[in-house]
């Protein structure tokens, strides 16, 4: 059996693990991005207030391994607590932290470092504020964060991987059910890289090109 047999004949199998895979997905992105930019927003905007804790809460994040954050929010923490959460809360809720302030702080940066005679250029013409944002800080900060942001989605696609090991059935756990039944690891990890690979080569080469045609350098400063 090889990998195209396995890929026809457990098909779907596959197909109901990337399901679950892409269900995490649409909610970790969705909220990683949408909180990450007001948390990159706020802390900019406060530095003193929001900025600092948020800096340092991405700092210990940038060096807690994801595995470990995901046990102690599953065992640990609910022990405490005394109450049992869906493991695929649990993944996600845990994957969607990081990716929040994985986010706010691509975001926090932009901000930080956008140029300011853009601003006040926009003054000069007699743009207001709500237009400069609209305009001219928006449209930069995009060209400018749009790559940073896709590589950090593609990587929490990644970190899904270890939702199987709380018992999630998404792909990666699918893969060692179907392992367990046909023993044939080299195969089906071979399956499996192969549809990591259609799904994130595409992101990864998308933002690689969306950095070398619109990012900018603003070292003329």
């Amino acid at each position: 059996m090889n990998v195209f047999d396995i890929l026809v004949k457990y098909q779907q199998a596959f197909a109901d693990g990337l399901i679950v895979t892409f269900q995490m997905c649409l909610i970790i992105w969705k909220a990683g991005i949408i909180f990450g930019a007001l948390l990159g927003i706020a802390a900019a905007r406060w530095p003193l207030i929001l900025g600092i804790p948020a800096r340092l809460i991405s700092f210990i994040l940038s060096g807690m391994p994801i595995l470990v954050f995901l046990f102690w929010l599953h065992y640990p923490l609910q022990s405490l607590l005394g109450i049992v959460v869906d493991p695929f809360i649990t993944a996600v809720v845990t994957i969607t932290i990081i990716n929040i302030f994985a986010v706010s702080e691509i975001v926090r940066i932009a901000l930080i470092d956008f140029p300011s005679q853009y601003i006040v250029a926009a003054k000069v013409c007699g743009l207001s504020a709500f237009h400069t944002v609209l305009y001219i800080q928006l449209p930069i900060i995009l060209r400018q964060t749009l790559p940073g942001l896709l590589m950090i989605q593609v990587g929490m696609l990644h970190a899904t991987l270890f939702a199987s090991l709380i018992s999630v059935n998404e792909i990666f756990r699918v893969s060692q059910q179907i392992n367990s039944v046909v023993y044939k690891p080299v195969e089906i990890y071979t399956a499996l890289g192969i549809l990591f690979l259609a799904i994130c080569l595409p992101m990864n080469g998308l933002a690689l090109w969306l950095r070398q045609q619109y990012t900018r350098d603003y070292s003329e400063r």
